[in-house]
């Protein structure tokens, strides 16, 4: 059974281009437009990793997993940030995060954490 991944981003361009990317590399892909939608998510069924923009509308990225992380019954997910500059680094960091990435997103570089943060990997990479 594939990992399965949570993109949040607002931006639909960006949901779509890491879907592309992470289902073609064989992980399962859940996606949402912000922290509200992919709250539901996880309470359902949390994912084995969470990809998260830092800057949404009603709840930032770091507000979302500060949040996740003061939910005891929702288990420890790893996290990357999804930035356009280096506050996921230090911010990220403080919250546990495992890594970001900055945008534009290079899929080597996503592919490549991504595969060292989830169990079960994913297709073997080119």
């Amino acid at each position: 059974m594939p990992a399965s991944i949570l993109v949040i981003d607002d931006d639909e361009s960006i949901r779509e281009l890491l879907r592309l990317h992470l289902s073609s590399a064989g992980y399962a892909v859940l996606v949402a437009a912000d922290a509200i939608a992919a709250g539901y998510m996880v309470l359902r069924s949390p994912p084995d990793l969470i990809i998260t923009d830092v800057n949404m509308p009603h709840m930032d990225g770091f507000e979302f997993i500060a949040a996740l992380k003061a939910d005891k019954s929702v288990p420890d997910i790893p996290v990357i940030f999804l930035t356009s500059h280096e506050e996921g680094d230090y911010r990220g960091k403080s919250l546990g995060a495992v890594g970001y990435i900055t945008k534009p997103v290079r899929a080597d570089r996503l592919l490549q954490l991504v595969a060292k943060h989830v169990p079960g990997g994913a297709l073997p990479i080119g």
